[in-house]
């Protein structure tokens, strides 16, 4: 029976790079491994000429023999693959041992003794709200987490204090036993130290072996210039303690800033809607407008300000993340009709009127010549 042509038990062409080659391998070999087909032997046979296929592809010298001569290239003892692939001499440990590691995170087929990275703490989450100010001026900040630490009696090490963790028997302090199946061997965390590679033979009575101890922690957080809604500050090792002297894990801060009575923020610029009275938008004047930074900042109104004008008061506005460039504060107009008059008000607001306001008013004017025009062109 003849052999399946490589390339096609892989299902690239025959220009496939070696990121094509590995990918496809990699999907193959996941498709058709024993573990997911028990008692299947054509899977396990398919299982065993990818791996082949790609033990042969991935060498650039016998996939340029394998190319020219076919599956004759690495019969009857030819040499120019360079020896050793094939039925007769192919070595699974290499190609599974790369495919293993980087699918069980394995790396490269290295083994990694387990012990500490093993029980590594959790990350944890902590939701922060600070007011616009505080993220203008920046400010640094107490917060209290209830989390794990380490147990201080045994220092973290889970054994009761005068005695020490042994290494594990059965895995030799790797955290992990190999077995070998048919022609491949697999990895799995071993069941004896569950991963951590040693064995406490007399635990510490605060932690009950653990290494950690639930506790309310206290810790300063500093909040830098320009921080935005979202933004996430790290807190390294700050998380929830390692089991048994492992490292913590980090703390992530999760940053939301206040609404403000007065301004609202896009990126590094502010906005705030002032309103004017009247007299002052009609003659002209001077306002006095609050800033982020809690000071009052003067702003000339000209005469016939409309609601709606926009006045620019530059380097007003908040700073760049770290501080920096400053941005810039815009301040919109509302003009204010006025309420509850006096006689004397309301009679001045009169003559006024009288003595042609309403020409005065362009806007208004224009808007309602060309209503009038549209009016007229209407057909009952």
């Amino acid at each position: 029976m003849s052999k399946a042509d490589y390339y096609e038990l892989l299902g690239v062409g025959k220009g496939a790079d070696e990121a094509a080659l590995k990918k496809a391998f990699r999907k193959a070999a996941m498709q058709h491994h024993p573990d997911r087909n028990p008692g299947d032997q054509e899977a396990e046979k398919k299982f065993k000429e990818i791996g082949e296929a790609y033990d042969v592809l991935k060498d650039p010298n016998k996939r340029a023999a394998y190319d020219r001569y076919g599956h004759a290239a690495f019969e009857n003892g030819m040499g120019g693959a360079g020896g050793g692939a094939g039925a007769g001499g192919f070595d699974f440990s290499d190609v599974f041992e790369e495919f293993f590691g980087d699918f069980m995170g394995g790396g490269g087929g290295r083994r990694r003794r387990g012990g500490p990275q093993a029980g590594r703490g959790s990350d944890m989450r902590f939701n922060l709200e600070i007011t616009l100010e505080d993220a203008f001026l920046g400010k640094t900040d107490k917060i209290t987490i209830p989390t794990s630490v380490a147990c201080d009696p045994c220092g973290g090490s889970g054994a009761e204090p005068g005695s020490k963790p042994e290494v594990c028997d059965t895995c030799g302090g790797h955290g992990k036993v190999r077995a070998n199946q048919g022609f491949f061997m697999v990895e799995r965390t071993c069941p004896k130290c569950h991963g951590t590679g040693s064995i406490i033979a007399n635990p510490c009575k605060s932690c009950r072996g653990a290494g950690r101890v639930n506790k309310e922690k206290t810790l300063q957080v500093k909040i830098p210039q320009g921080v935005e809604e979202g933004t996430r500050i790290r807190l390294t090792g700050e998380g929830e303690a390692g089991t048994r002297g492992a490292p913590a894990g980090d703390l992530y801060i999760f940053l939301s800033i206040k609404p403000h009575p007065f301004f609202k923020r896009d990126a590094d610029m502010l906005y705030c809607q002032v309103p004017i009275p009247m007299s002052t938008a009609a003659l002209g004047g001077h306002i006095d407008v609050p800033t982020i930074e809690g000071k009052r900042a003067r702003v000339k109104i000209p005469e016939g300000t409309q609601s709606g004008r926009q006045f620019r008061l530059r380097g007003k506005g908040m700073p760049e993340l770290n501080g920096g460039f400053t941005g810039d504060m815009i301040i919109e107009t509302v003009v204010e009709t006025p309420e509850n008059m006096t006689k004397r008000q309301r009679e001045l607001l009169e003559e006024f009127a009288a003595e042609g306001g309403d020409q005065v008013s362009p806007r208004s004017e224009g808007f309602f010549a060309k209503v009038k025009d549209l009016w007229e062109d209407l057909k009952d």
